[in-house]
């Protein structure tokens, strides 16, 4: 099947990557030529802009951006929506705004034209893991896209079976969710980042209090001096705290016991933010997820052990750099 990426950057890159081992083919444009000319010799068609895309790819076309949220992606989905025919589908697979979403899908209807927001988790590990896909959009263009999709997601062995799933949609236990119309999948998008924010803090929160064991402010005999590395090896096997986001500290851990590279300053994307302020729109107590916006920005003020680790997941699974402190 045919699809055109736009953006190809550590996501937008190896989508291209895992679609073309699949056998797909890939028109690919990106600003800088670079990625482009590197894709083109592993198997993908790099053309030099949108209107050559367009004309390179069969009717009717279906055409992903993977760009920053904001105007980037607003840029290139306004010169697609003037150059795709009656038909076509536009994909914003970034982390956009949801309600960006909603209005993106009525401008798109209103010229003939689909769209579909997808929310695309994986990192930097996708290309051998697998997306987790979250889907919004008309069914029927789901469905036309279904080759694509089935070729990104990890696919049913990724996870042992849901008991009582019996009957149910068959496509979540591949690794990728229709939610409903457009917005949803950047909403549900939003909603998974400000859990993902919650669990980070947490377990960065234990780790920092495990690094403190020892304090001075501690009387001598309850002075505890902690081997994380070896803990958080040990964690990862038979318990209930066991996960991706452990596995990837365990790692920076045995390479960096003290953190040091990290400065401890964490940054925050859009979806963190917007997840609170949806808390507040639905009158929803969603205490933990606020409480681990508001640890990223004290973050840039002070230097702990949390902070690192939180930098040290975020460059595991996001491949995310932090400022060093000067």
């Amino acid at each position: 099947m045919q699809l055109g990426m736009v953006g190809l950057g550590r996501m937008g890159g190896n989508i291209v990557r895992r679609l073309l081992q699949a056998g797909h083919d890939c028109v690919v444009w990106d600003r800088d030529p670079a990625p482009g000319q590197a894709l083109a010799q592993e198997g993908a068609r790099a053309v030099d802009g949108l209107r050559a895309m367009v004309a390179a790819l069969d009717a009717p076309r279906a055409i992903w951006v993977m760009l920053p949220a904001g105007a980037a992606t607003e840029e290139a989905l306004a010169e697609l929506a003037a150059l795709l025919t009656r038909g076509d589908v536009a994909i914003d697979g970034g982390n956009s705004f949801w309600k960006d979403g909603v209005r993106r899908g009525a401008m798109l209807r209103a010229k003939g034209l689909h769209f579909l927001d997808i929310g695309t988790s994986g990192g930097v590990w996708g290309l051998a893991r697998g997306y987790s896909l979250m889907i919004g959009g008309e069914a029927a263009a789901v469905e036309r896209l279904d080759p694509i999709f089935r070729a990104l997601v990890p696919g049913k062995g990724a996870a042992a079976p849901t008991p009582g799933r019996d009957g149910l949609d068959p496509r979540p236990e591949e690794g990728y969710v229709h939610c409903g119309p457009n917005g949803a999948g950047h909403y549900v998008k939003m909603v998974h980042n400000g859990i993902e924010y919650g669990m980070m803090q947490a377990m960065a929160e234990g780790l920092d209090l495990m690094a403190h064991a020892g304090s001075e402010a501690l009387p001598p005999e309850h002075r505890l001096t902690l081997n994380l590395p070896d803990i958080t090896e040990g964690w990862r096997r038979g318990s209930v705290v066991a996960s991706w986001l452990l596995d990837l500290t365990a790692q920076a851990l045995a390479a960096d016991p003290k953190l040091e590279d990290y400065s401890g300053h964490v940054s925050d994307s859009g979806e963190g933010r917007w997840t609170v302020q949806a808390a507040v729109e639905t009158a929803v107590p969603a205490t933990v997820l606020s409480a681990a916006l508001w640890a990223r920005f004290a973050s840039r003020d002070e230097d702990r052990f949390s902070g690192k680790a939180l930098s040290a997941m975020r460059k595991g699974f996001g491949g995310h750099l932090e400022p060093k402190k000067g």
